[in-house]
């Protein structure tokens, strides 16, 4: 931009419908690039014919399709299938790292959107991948560079950094309502009476419409509120209390147990 200034909206929009064009007209089976965008930016829906590799190597992105939502916290990748319709919105300024993937250059394509956990390897793959082609001093190397990328890529730990949400459009607007106000003591039964439903009719119309239970839908609702606050430097106790824990350790039991770290172990910078 002129004179360092950053990017207005319309400038970003701009600069998407570009990256949008030039993923299409790509003939190399890898096409990687980097993106920075400010916080709150908000990408509209789009989809593209090549699957994207994410990795969000600043900030929080949050991917949204009709499927649900994900969250792609720093250290961390999203898989999101080709010809999959999404939005885009960035929680804290956020360098975004990408590879588009030609269906051809897979012998095995996830369908679905997946959020993984990135390894110290696929981190340098990515990392090096997005280095323009003008600055590439060894063609051979960037090729294996790609290659090795695409075995690593489907190799990475899943993450359950998911919110699967239901197409029933009363217990979505619940759903919806929690996130706006998400809380530990949410309980199955006041959900069941507001959908004039049984507690066993209720539980079983909620796994059959998202895939996992109320409790587990609630942990990873919580996880979502809680990221962004804690990669932006909040105290774990604050947070915490806020979504209505008893204390930081009931959190934190929680937290591990749904991302396999304690919240400040989960957060590390890029090298």
């Amino acid at each position: 931009m002129k004179n360092g200034s950053k990017p207005t909206a319309g400038e970003l929009a701009g600069l998407h419908l570009e990256r949008l064009a030039a993923i299409e007209a790509a003939s190399e089976p890898v096409y990687a690039i980097p993106s920075d965008y400010p916080s709150g930016y908000h990408v509209k829906p789009h989809s593209h014919s090549r699957a994207q590799f994410v990795y969000a190597r600043t900030g929080v992105v949050m991917v949204s399709s009709r499927q649900g939502r994900w969250m792609v916290p720093p250290e961390h990748a999203l898989w999101i299938p080709a010809g999959l319709e999404h939005t885009v919105d960035m929680l804290g300024d956020v360098t975004m790292l990408s590879a588009y993937v030609a269906s051809s250059a897979l012998t095995e394509r996830p369908t679905a959107i997946r959020v993984v956990a990135l390894t110290d390897l696929a981190r340098a793959l990515i990392v090096e991948a997005v280095v323009p082609p003008e600055e590439v001093c060894n063609p051979v190397r960037h090729g294996l560079i790609m290659a090795l990328l695409l075995e690593e890529v489907l190799r990475l730990p899943d993450r359950p950094l998911g919110l699967p949400f239901p197409a029933d459009q009363r217990l979505a607007a619940l759903c919806r309502g929690f996130i706006e106000n998400p809380s530990a003591h949410l309980v199955i039964e006041d959900w069941a009476e507001r959908m004039a439903m049984s507690r066993r009719a209720f539980t079983r119309a909620f796994r059959r419409e998202t895939g996992v239970s109320l409790s587990t839908w609630r942990q990873q609702a919580a996880v979502f509120t809680a990221l962004p606050r804690l990669a932006s430097g909040e105290s774990v106790t604050a947070v915490a209390l806020d979504l209505g824990y008893e204390s930081a350790a009931a959190f934190t039991t929680m937290f591990r147990r749904m991302l396999g770290a304690a919240p400040r172990a989960y957060f590390r910078s890029p090298d």
